[in-house]
Formats: structure tokens, C-alpha cells, sequence
């Protein structure tokens, strides 16, 4: 491809009469300046009014060219130096605040006679506040330097001459080339600088905020094919690998396609910031969203449109980048190697490990072979993948697949006996994806390809979000992941249909991005995907709960109070039967785990397996036997006043200190911490000293949050002063239970994780800390909201929405709920206990859950009469308080 610059209209650039104007100057450097001021608005203009973007790129690195020649001539050289382009802008290519790599090259007897004018020279191109990145070297340091390092000799491969003699040039490319870095060599180089970058960007399109250059489905993977074209093809453009059969017309044109979209978006980046930025973050992208003409509407927002595009290109780049390198490395660098060949059926066999169809024409004569070969693969241990050929023409005739395909019986049948295979199940999902087969087998798939929540909770898009859900369920059948998941992976391990759970996985999230409720409206498409595949009535129903509640038990744990018997009644209602109950906690927990892995924490986890243990209980009592409130209570005292005896107590003793506390200590906490904290309050000697403790909780490895309990005389601002403490030590609340003694004492109990989403454990110096300061703060409570030092980070900054605010009564429980939505931030928590001190607002419990870069807390509240909140009037004023509060700090 002819690489045509845009042409600059001559009264904002003229070679001649600039070359001229510079010359002539006392002060040339005001004229540099000057002149790309003038020719970057003009480029700017032309981008923003749709100008070819190659033309921009190519035009820019033109521009400089010229540039730099003027520079150039201003200093007297001899012949035995020259002025080389390489690297990004030795292909001819320039972004608006690019690196501007150059390789002075000279002869070693002039070097030093020329230091002065090239220190000048560098030192004039400096202060044009251009971004040069250059070296300095002899042939010989040139080849020394090539043959040690692949990032320079990559840079030699893309290098031309600007001034000076064109043959020093092209001997230093010729000397590497030929003893450096031959073509195997050289490839196996860059493959490796490939994988170690992409393992920097997590391995995934799909980052939140990818960097347009170097994440995979980025420019490096375009620039990776086009060097392995010019190393071992001396290829000039992508155009020539079509010739040589290196590249497929089809696959020229997305290539060409994806490049002027990320071109088109790292222009815009370095436009808007006037910078070198190739990151896309956050703000940046909601300002390339409206630049690149998207809007928002009811369903989703302009940015999310936006980065789906983004995420589509950076898929279709990252693959063809996967299938050209595998393709050169299987086809040519291999080709003499032995082989072992093994037939499977007349359609397949496998070559080296990796399987391939036996002639060209098996998807076009046997259709269901596009299916049959990821069964083969997952049903096989000694198949590693795909050759490259077979993969090119799976994407080709993944295109042909429409109805009839798609009501094939034979078919259906191999991809339920996909689903049902004991190994390589998610992968051959993800391959099914990444080769564009799923997307048309399930044509519901293809709406969530890439489709991004503008948000730090949904780190995956939808459907890389599926994939993860559907690997986590397969996780669950692996040792190592036992110990951290144990209870979902004993469930997992016994069930007799876990194809069903994949469905399932497959389908909870199928219907977001098309507005109202994905839950509901993915019930539809499941019904429809287990009817065409011949499910059972009966297994048809749990696939379709399973997609309509996939959202249910993660909701009830952490929102609800798990420990109240009326919870457990409903939500064991909803459920119905154990078997719905096992797929329900193995898909939520799979769910969590593949939103966000960094969300998952020990107290989630907790919470989740005490619902479903309780839950549990509830199914075998039978639905028409609930647990009553007032037997729950008495069977806990009973079990605690016993442990209690057992170490000396007198029931008069024990009768009094727990003379005063209402039933909802006895209904929530457990016998265990009820004999801990009673034996603890007896012994203590000074009643007027705040009372502390703490220890691990949970009854599974890697399961629970560390509790500190505290015991003493009870005053308004409590909660306030101590979430603030709490948070002065870098501890997050995740649970709080306050329970009034009757007798002017408090027992207050918080469920906290340290910075890293962990219970403290034995760390005897930072506990004593923590008691430390809990007890100054609460002797001390005087200046109970000091200054939070944390700063709010960046990313949770830019999602500032206004807080918003829910409150009813519940008759059941005898509380108000008030449920807080708003963005995460330091010191919310204490915030919110003023509020409650202010308002003479008793809190009772707290359910306290992270999600991403907001809060979706839930206080269960009364008035000092331990009654709910009914005045109106008050319970509006309360919110608006809060929400004022919040949104108030937000905006520091």
C-alpha cells in the first residue's frame, strides 16, 4: 500500500520557503515552534472533520520528515554521518505526541569532530518540544548493540535514511539481519517480548482501562505480524502477504480495519490530553465516546457503546495475531520437523498433538463437524488444540452456520455431549467464542460479545464475564480449588447433571444491555436453548429459576439478616427443594468469583455458607414447619447457659448479666460468642474502661472476617466514633451488631477485613493496636471524626454519582431499613454515625457490602425506644441529611 501523506495547504507549511525563513533567522527556534503549532491545529481540524486517518499518521511523520531535514542543515556534516528514522516513526507513522526515535550513525574517526553540532542539533529538537528518543552510534556499536538487544534490532528492521548517505543505513540493517538475529531467532524473540507483555495486561482484550498500544488486541499485536512479515518475507506492506499466502484477503481487510479504528483512538487520546497517552481510562473514554459519536440512550450509556467497539476490534486483532503467529510458527519455522500423524474419523486427525481436518472441503460436506471437533478435543487427553489451518477454516465456515445448523439434532446432541464431558469444557467454550462459533450456534451470544457496565464492579465484559462463570464451575471439580471454594466444590462433585449448571452459567447474564430485567428476559432464551436441545421438562424449569434468581441468594446474604428465622423462611420459600438450593449456591458463588475476583473475601464467603446451611436446615424441617423465633432464642440461651455452668457460673450470675439485653442478641449471635462475651464482661475488672476483644470467626478454611466486640457505656455517637477508628486503622466493616445491655452499656460487635479483604489473623502487636486505639477513641471521643489521611483513589473519583437512599419499615423484625447507595469513599461510615447520633437514630445492625466503586449498605435502624422510625417527616429527614452529608464530602 502506496503510503499517501495528507497534504498540508502551503500557506500552513511550505518546504522551501520555511527552509529559507530558518536559515536566514537569527533565532530559528521561534519558527520551528511556530510551524508545528500551526500544522498540528490544522491536523487536529482534518481528524475532527473525518479525515482519512492513515493520510494523518503518514502525513505527521512526513511533516517531521521535512522538519527535521531543515534542522538538519542548519549544521555542517560530513559525508560520513547520517540521520535515520526508526522504529513507529522509521515505518512513517506519527501520532500527534509520538516518540520520534532517530539513530545518528557515524563513522567512528568523525564522531569526535561532529559531538558539538549533534549535542546542538539533539538540544534544537528538544526545545521545538518535539518527543526525540535517540542514540548515537558506529556501525560496529550498532551491530554489538542489535545483536544483544531485540527491541534495537526491531528498531533497525523499521528504519530510513532522512539525511546523509543511505548506505551506512543499510549496512547496519544487512550486518544484523545476517549474523544477529536470523528469522527463527528473531521470531522467537519477539514471541516471547509478546507473551511477557500481554502477561503484563493480564492476558485479556478486556481491561478496564487497556492501553490502545501494548494490550493484547492492541497496535503491538498488528506491528508484531507486520515485523514477522518483514524479518522473513522482506515484506513492505501486509498487502504482500496476501501474494505469498501468508495472509488471507478476508483477514487483510479486518486487520486493515482494526488499525484505523485504534489508530483513529490513539490519535484522539494524544488530541484531548497533549500528551503521549495510550491509556484509555475512564475520563478519557467518556470524551472519545461523544467524539466518536456515540450517545446515550435507555438502554446503555455513549462510553459503553463506545468501548464495546473497542473491545470488538481488540478481539478480532487479538485473534488473528494468535492464529498468523501459530500459522508461521506450525507452517514455516516447523516444516522440517518429524511428525506424528494418528487418524481419528475420515474428518479429523491429529498432527504433533494439535488436530486438523483431513482435506479442506469436511465443513462444507459435513457440516456437523464444526461441532464434532471441539467434542474431539475435550473428549481427548492427548489433543492440545487446534492446527492453525483448521483454525482459519473453522472462522471461515463459522459464517455459514444459520436455522438449519442450528435444528440439526446430530449437532445438539455433540454440544450437550460437550457440555457433559469430564474435562476441557470451558476451554472449548472459550475457543468456541474466540473462533466465532458460539456466537452463531447461540445467536443470542453475540449482542454481549464485548459489551462493558461502565463501572469498577464488572471488570469482564458480558461475555468474557460467561466464560469466567462457566471455568469457575469447572474449578469447582479441582483439588486445589477445593480448599477455597469447599463447599461448592462438594456440591459440584455430586451432582449427576452439571451440564445443567453450565447452561445455566451460559445463560444468567445472555439478556443484559437490552433494557428492563436480564433475569426475567434471559428466562426466554434458555427455555428456547433447552427445548432445542431436548432438555426434560423438569430440567428445563431449573435451568429457566436458575437464569431468573441467579441474583437471589448473593442478594438475601448480604443484604438481609441471615440470622433472623423469618429470612431463612422466605428465602427457603423461594428456593423449594435442596437441588435447586446446590445449583443456586455453586452458580452465585461462580457468579461472584468471575464479576470480580478481587470483591471475593473471606466474609462473603461466610455469609454465603451460612445461608445456605441454614436454608439447608429449613428444606428438611419442611417448608410447612418453620423454625420459631422465640424456640430459636430459648434453645441458644439453654445451649449457652450450660458451657456457661460448666465454667462455674451461677444461673443468678448469668441471669444478671444478661438481664436487660433483648432477644435480638440472643437471635443473632451464636452460643459460642454469647459464653465468650458473658465470661468476658464477669471478669472484667474496671466497669468503666471500655471492654475490647477480638478473635477470628468462621467455620471453614479461608471462610469468616476478624470480630471485635466491644462492651461499654452506651452513648450516641458510639457507632460514629468507632467506625472512624476502624477506618484510621485501614480495617473495612463488614458487618456491625449493636445490641443495648438496658443497664446504660452497649454490646457492639464488628465483623472487619484488613486492606487486602482478609480476616487479621494471629497478629498479637496488631491487635493490641487496634484495642489500643479503640479504647482512646471511645474514652476520648471529643474529636471522634479526625481527618481521614486515606485519599480516595482516582478511578473511584470519576464515578461520582449522587447518593441515593431507600427506607421502609419492617413489621417482622421490628426495625427500619435504610439502604444507602453511593459511591465508596474514607470515613462514609463514621459520616453516617453522625447522621444517626444527630438524628437520634439507635443503629441495630448493619449489612455493609463493597461493590466496586460504590456502597450498597443496608442499617437496620430504631429511635431510642428501640422502636421503628413510622414519623414520616423524620425518616425523610434523615435521608436527605445523609445524602447531603455524602455528597457534600464527595466533591472534596
Amino acid at each position: 500500500m502506496n503510503k499517501l501523506p495528507l497534504a498540508i495547504p502551503s500557506d500552513i507549511f511550505d518546504r522551501e520557503h520555511f527552509l529559507c525563513a530558518v536559515k536566514s533567522a537569527r533565532q530559528p527556534l521561534p519558527l520551528f515552534k511556530d510551524s508545528i503549532a500551526r500544522v498540528t491545529d490544522y491536523f487536529h481540524q482534518q481528524f475532527q472533520q473525518g479525515s482519512d486517518i492513515r493520510q494523518l499518521i503518514w502525513g505527521r511523520a512526513h511533516y517531521i520528515d521535512q522538519l527535521l531535514q531543515c534542522a538538519w542543515q542548519l549544521f555542517d556534516w560530513p559525508d560520513s554521518i547520517s540521520l535515520n528514522a526508526v522504529g513507529g516513526y522509521g515505518r512513517g507513522e506519527l501520532h500527534p505526541h509520538s516518540d520520534i526515535d532517530l539513530l545518528i550513525l557515524i563513522n567512528e574517526q568523525a564522531e569526535q569532530d561532529c559531538q558539538q553540532a549533534i549535542g546542538e542539533f539533539v538540544t534544537l529538537l528538544w526545545d521545538m518540544k518535539l518527543n526525540i528518543g535517540h542514540s548515537v552510534r558506529s556501525l560496529q556499536e550498532c551491530f554489538e548493540q542489535a545483536e544483544q538487544d531485540i527491541t534495537i534490532a526491531t528498531s533497525l528492521l523499521e528504519s530510513r535514511t532522512l539525511a546523509g548517505p543511505p548506505a551506512m543505513l543499510a549496512k547496519a540493517v544487512s550486518n544484523t539481519e545476517q549474523h544477529s538475529w536470523p528469522s527463527h531467532a528473531f521470531f522467537r524473540a519477539k514471541w516471547r517480548e509478546q507473551i511477557k507483555r500481554h502477561s503484563k495486561h493480564g492476558n485479556s482484550e478486556y481491561n478496564l482501562e487497556p492501553n490502545v498500544k501494548s494490550s493484547p488486541g492492541g497496535l503491538r499485536d498488528v506491528q508484531m505480524i507486520g515485523w514477522i512479515a518483514k524479518r522473513h518475507f522482506n515484506a513492505q506492506a501486509m498487502d504482500d502477504l496476501v501474494e505469498r499466502g501468508f495472509l488471507l484477503k478476508p483477514e487483510l481487510n479486518s486487520l486493515n480495519q482494526g488499525l484505523d479504528f485504534l489508530w483513529r483512538v490513539r490519535y484522539a487520546l494524544h488530541m484531548v490530553t497533549g500528551r503521549a497517552e495510550d491509556r484509555l481510562l475512564f475520563d478519557h473514554q467518556r470524551t472519545l465516546a461523544k467524539m466518536f459519536g456515540f450517545e446515550d440512550d435507555d438502554i446503555r450509556l455513549a462510553v459503553e457503546g463506545f468501548m464495546q467497539q473497542y473491545y470488538r476490534w481488540a478481539i478480532t486483532l487479538g485473534q488473528l495475531n494468535d492464529l498468523l503467529i501459530q500459522y508461521f510458527d506450525e507452517t514455516i519455522l516447523r516444516a522440517s520437523e518429524d511428525e506424528t500423524i494418528i487418524d481419528i474419523n475420515p474428518r479429523f486427525r491429529v498432527r504433533n498433538g494439535h488436530i486438523e481436518v483431513t482435506h479442506n472441503q469436511v465443513f462444507a460436506q459435513t457440516p456437523a463437524a464444526l461441532m464434532e471437533v471441539f467434542l474431539l478435543i475435550a473428549q481427548s487427553p492427548n489433543i492440545d488444540g487446534l492446527r492453525a489451518t483448521t483454525i482459519r477454516l473453522i472462522r471461515e465456515y463459522a459464517a455459514t452456520i444459520d436455522d438449519d445448523f442450528r435444528s440439526d439434532p446430530q449437532i445438539a446432541e455433540y454440544f450437550m455431549a460437550l457440555l457433559r464431558c469430564k474435562e476441557k469444557v470451558a476451554l472449548q467454550l472459550r475457543r468456541m467464542l474466540r473462533f466465532g462459533v458460539l456466537e452463531m450456534y447461540l445467536p443470542e451470544f453475540k449482542a454481549i460479545i464485548g459489551q462493558m457496565q461502565h463501572d469498577l464492579f464488572h471488570i469482564y465484559s458480558v461475555d468474557a464475564h460467561t466464560m469466567e462463570v462457566v471455568k469457575n464451575l469447572r474449578r469447582f471439580h479441582y483439588p486445589k480449588f477445593q480448599k477455597r471454594f469447599p463447599v461448592a466444590a462438594r456440591i459440584v462433585q455430586r451432582m449427576e447433571q452439571v451440564e445443567l449448571l453450565y447452561i445455566a452459567g451460559l445463560y444468567h447474564d445472555i439478556a443484559k444491555g437490552r433494557g428492563g430485567d436480564h433475569s426475567e428476559l434471559g428466562v426466554a432464551d434458555v427455555t428456547r436453548f433447552a427445548q432445542r436441545h431436548k432438555l426434560s421438562k423438569k430440567d428445563t424449569n431449573l435451568v429457566a429459576w436458575l437464569v431468573q434468581h441467579h441474583l437471589l441468594m448473593s442478594s438475601v446474604a448480604q443484604r438481609k439478616d441471615i440470622s433472623s428465622p423469618d429470612v431463612i423462611r422466605d428465602f427457603a420459600n423461594v428456593v423449594g427443594s435442596q437441588r435447586r438450593l446446590d445449583y443456586l449456591y455453586a452458580l452465585t458463588v461462580a457468579d461472584i468469583n468471575g464479576t470480580n475476583p478481587s470483591l471475593w473475601n473471606s466474609w462473603r464467603a461466610s455469609l454465603l455458607r451460612q445461608l445456605y446451611t441454614e436454608t439447608t436446615g429449613a428444606l428438611r424441617r419442611g417448608l410447612e414447619n418453620p423454625a420459631d423465633k422465640h424456640e430459636w432464642i430459648e434453645e441458644t440461651q439453654t445451649s449457652a447457659m450450660e458451657k456457661l455452668l460448666g465454667l462455674g457460673f451461677s444461673e443468678e450470675k448469668i441471669h444478671g448479666l444478661w438481664s436487660g439485653v433483648g432477644e435480638e442478641y440472643f437471635l443473632r449471635e451464636s452460643v459460642e460468642d454469647i459464653v465468650w462475651h458473658t465470661e468476658a464482661i464477669a471478669q472484667s475488672l474496671n466497669q468503666n474502661a471500655p471492654l475490647i476483644l477480638t478473635k477470628e470467626s468462621g467455620e471453614l478454611d479461608n471462610e469468616g472476617a476478624t470480630q471485635i466486640f466491644i462492651h461499654t457505656h452506651d452513648r450516641p455517637s458510639l457507632f460514629a466514633l468507632t467506625a472512624a477508628a476502624l477506618e484510621q486503622l485501614n480495617l473495612n466493616i463488614m458487618d456491625a451488631r449493636i445490641y443495648s445491655s438496658g443497664d446504660g452499656y452497649t454490646l457492639d460487635t464488628f465483623y472487619v477485613l484488613d486492606a487486602d479483604n482478609k480476616p487479621i489473623g494471629d497478629n498479637p502487636k496488631r491487635l493490641a493496636a487496634i484495642k489500643q486505639l479503640l479504647q482512646e477513641k471511645i474514652q476520648n471521643p471529643q474529636h471522634y471524626l479526625a481527618k481521614i489521611s486515606k485519599r480516595t483513589p482516582r478511578q473511584m473519583r470519576l464515578f461520582s454519582i449522587p447518593t441515593r437512599t431507600r427506607f421502609h419499615n419492617d413489621e417482622d423484625l421490628d426495625f427500619s431499613v435504610l439502604e444507602i447507595i453511593t459511591p465508596d469513599r474514607p470515613g462514609l461510615l463514621a459520616r453516617v454515625g453522625k447522621i444517626f447520633m444527630e438524628h437520634d437514630v439507635m443503629l441495630q445492625n448493619a449489612k455493609i457490602t463493597t461493590l466496586g466503586e460504590k456502597v450498597e449498605d443496608v442499617f437496620f435502624i430504631t429511635d431510642y425506644q428501640h422502636k421503628p422510625i413510622t414519623d414520616n417527616e423524620l425518616a425523610e429527614k434523615i435521608q436527605r441529611a445523609i445524602c447531603k452529608e455524602l455528597d457534600e464530602q464527595a466533591q472534596i
